[in-house]
């Protein structure tokens, strides 16, 4: 028996959850390897990287997409259960769930623009997609594709752990942030000057450059529902009464429409920065991830074999 691939495992993983109970991801893994009729050395074979199991990831990524699609979701860190949309599913009673069955899915639909954005590319058809096959990509695409996917997933899975942890916590965290984006000069004075706790985030100035020769106000949102343009207004007031023109405000969520309608309009410098753009920062400056592979994609160099026989 071969290790199966995610997408093989995920109507299987489905049914475990179908007894509407919790469950835990090491205990469903370890169920879904006895299912699979795996051998310890098959159930230990590790990635390139040598620092995750195959069959572990390949797991994790089949539940990424149940929980993308709304047919599992998290109760509380690493344990989940199915949804009322899962039941329903299980009971219709499918022969196979795969990346083409899911794309009927709104959140699927939204996994997959989200990452052709990314990509800076135009966000395709759902319905194209069901047609496309892996055989229609070149090599150097689905390893494209696969890297932007990769990123969707690390993005959501960062915006998941920060609100699970402690608004000190996200406090630290946005001082790492804008310490290592040039913001602040070095980390103490970052420290010093957003130490002001608020609700479920900071509120406080920062230097805008070493040299502190301008100061930004800060105020950051560990929010699950979007920011109002009522909050965004209520921010622009607090920089008049610091005497500030220039502020960034930070959030887990979203803005709406008219909060982002509302600082165009604003005589002040005012810089959103929603959950999705959050964490790709977060990736970008290296704050709360770690690298596990890197790969190199080379080519024929022409001008190398440009001479004259």
């Amino acid at each position: 028996m071969t290790i199966p691939d995610f997408q093989t495992i995920m109507l299987p993983l489905l049914k475990i959850t179908g007894d509407g109970e919790k469950h835990r991801h090491g205990d469903v893994s370890a169920a879904l390897a006895a299912q699979f009729n795996l051998s310890e050395a098959e159930i230990n074979e590790l990635l390139p990287s040598g620092r995750q199991a195959r069959f572990d990831n390949r797991v994790a990524w089949a539940r990424a997409y149940l929980k993308k699609a709304g047919l599992i979701e998290n109760t509380s860190r690493g344990i989940f259960h199915i949804t009322e949309q899962g039941l329903a599913l299980l009971k219709s009673s499918p022969s196979r769930i795969d990346i083409k069955f899911l794309m009927k899915y709104p959140g699927i639909q939204e996994w997959h623009n989200k990452s052709t954005r990314i990509a800076g590319e135009k966000s395709k058809n759902p319905e194209d997609v069901k047609d496309e096959g892996a055989e229609s990509q070149t090599p150097l695409e689905a390893l494209v594709a696969s890297y932007q996917e990769i990123g969707t997933k690390l993005s959501d899975d960062l915006i998941e752990q920060i609100m699970k942890c402690s608004p000190k916590f996200f406090e630290e965290l946005v001082i790492d942030l804008l310490q290592k984006m040039g913001y602040g000069g070095s980390r103490i004075d970052a420290g010093k000057v957003t130490g002001r706790s608020g609700d479920e985030g900071i509120d406080g100035v920062i230097k805008q450059d070493k040299l502190g020769l301008d100061i930004v106000y800060v105020q950051a949102k560990r929010w699950s529902n979007a920011v109002s343009a009522q909050e965004v207004r209520a921010f622009a007031g607090s920089l008049g009464g610091q005497k500030a023109q220039k502020g960034i405000m930070i959030t887990t969520s979203q803005f709406t429409p008219a909060a982002r309608e509302f600082v165009e309009k604003s005589d002040r410098k005012i810089v959103l920065i929603d959950g999705e753009r959050l964490a790709q920062l977060m990736i970008e400056h290296d704050i709360g991830v770690t690298k596990v592979q890197d790969y190199t994609v080379k080519r024929v160099d022409l001008d190398y074999f440009d001479y004259e026989q």
